[in-house]
């Protein structure tokens, strides 16, 4: 294996694209790097790497539109590849903006029904319905929701500075903001809200070759010994003869700085067994399927036949990736287990942190329909229900 050192400007990608979804429009953020060292866009001023004002920032809905004295102006939010699956989904859904006859992706119909549907029964579409409990008017209009939504994909490290910097409303983020940003947890609960709407049992996975040749258990402590450097072959963990091609997330994304935190005790943990990093989890799962002896740590969300999560052990206990074993990564105690973020900042205008758009799509995730759908649906964990309850007491009152 060689240095990770060097690698990073030709397999990280440093444009990004925030991506529409399901409302038509297209928005393009460029310059933006997958570090969490890089200083802000240059465009951007007035911020600090505290995560305060130096009261001269640009924000996201600098022009509003009104509507009944309520703000309709696109929703954004842009980060990480983990959470993506999950909020975009979810800007799709909202931007749909389906009639409860649907029964596919809302309401009940003779073809079906979505699920936690008992609870809502609501004779509005989807968006006019959870727009509608902080007190915006419906549109009665299939894809023209109250206010549109929109889901950028980057890192969250990349997520976190542009939430911080005014870029986004939202910041999605696999990791800590804490981390991402380099900030005190003083200085986070000052300046951001952390809305936690899943969880994702973090995997460790292999290239099928080593899976076919019986390596579909290692202890951390192994795993740990990969990503050091110090276990370069896969005939010293009772593999086959050969050399381990080690795969890593870009600096600055949420699956790395978990997976150092919680592997490696610290998030600047140096890992110089790495032999190439990808800014996208996608991208990680594609370099495994085409490299032999391979080994990553990505979301459980993108693995599949060719890319095959494998049994860990820590002290003593196996977590299996089969929710029927009696201890399974996607318990709450799996030590890679790791909250997902959607962030969301504190202003002058909104002292609390949340305004009405962001607590009207964000309550979305945290219902049994939410968690089903755009949580459980994508092969990560949904919150329970003591959690959710402490997600929500985070929004502003409902209409």
């Amino acid at each position: 294996m060689t240095s990770d050192q060097g690698r990073q400007s030709d397999d990280v990608s440093r444009r990004m694209f925030l991506l529409a979804s399901g409302a038509g429009a297209t928005t393009a953020l460029a310059g933006c790097s997958g570090s969490s060292n890089d200083s802000p866009d240059t465009t951007t001023s007035g911020t600090d790497d505290t995560g305060g004002d130096s009261g001269n920032e640009t924000t996201q809905s600098e022009e509003t539109q009104q509507s009944g004295g309520m703000d309709t102006s696109m929703l954004s939010a842009e980060g990480s590849s983990t959470v993506y699956p999950i909020s975009n989904k979810g800007s799709s859904y909202w931007n749909s903006n389906a009639p409860p006859s649907d029964g596919e992706y809302w309401g009940s119909s003779s073809e079906g029904t979505v699920p936690g549907w008992d609870e809502i029964q609501t004779d509005k579409r989807l968006a006019d319905y959870f727009a509608g409990l902080y007190g915006f008017e419906a549109t009665g209009k299939q894809a023209n929701p109250p206010f549109p939504t929109t889901v950028g994909l980057s890192h969250s490290g990349t997520g976190c500075k542009s939430v911080r910097d005014g870029l986004v409303d939202i910041g999605n983020s696999s990791g800590p903001i804490t981390a991402e940003l380099g900030i005190s947890e003083k200085k986070a609960k000052e300046n951001y809200v952390d809305h936690v709407v899943g969880r994702d049992g973090q995997p460790v996975v292999v290239s099928k070759d080593i899976w076919d040749a019986g390596v579909q258990k290692l202890t951390g402590k192994q795993i740990k010994k990969i990503y050091q450097n110090k276990i370069t072959n896969w005939k010293q963990v009772g593999g086959p003869d050969k050399e381990i091609y080690c795969v890593g997330r870009a600096e600055g994304s949420g699956t790395d700085t978990a997976f150092r935190l919680n592997m490696l005790g610290s998030a600047d943990a140096p890992m110089p067994g790495v032999d190439t990093r990808k800014g996208q989890n996608q991208q990680v799962k594609t370099v495994v399927q085409q490299n032999e002896g391979a080994i990553a740590y990505m979301a459980l969300a993108f693995t599949g036949k060719q890319v095959k999560p494998i049994a860990i052990e820590f002290d003593g206990t196996t977590y299996k990736p089969d929710k029927s074993a009696n201890h399974t990564i996607f318990d709450s105690d799996y030590p890679l287990n790791r909250d997902l973020h959607m962030y969301t900042k504190k202003t002058d205008e909104h002292p609390n942190g949340v305004d009405k758009r962001e607590a009207a799509f964000i309550n979305m995730f945290l219902t049994t329909f939410g968690q089903k759908v755009f949580v459980e649906a994508n092969n990560y964990i949904p919150l329970p229900t003591k959690d959710i309850e402490k997600e929500k007491a985070k929004l502003p009152d409902q209409a």
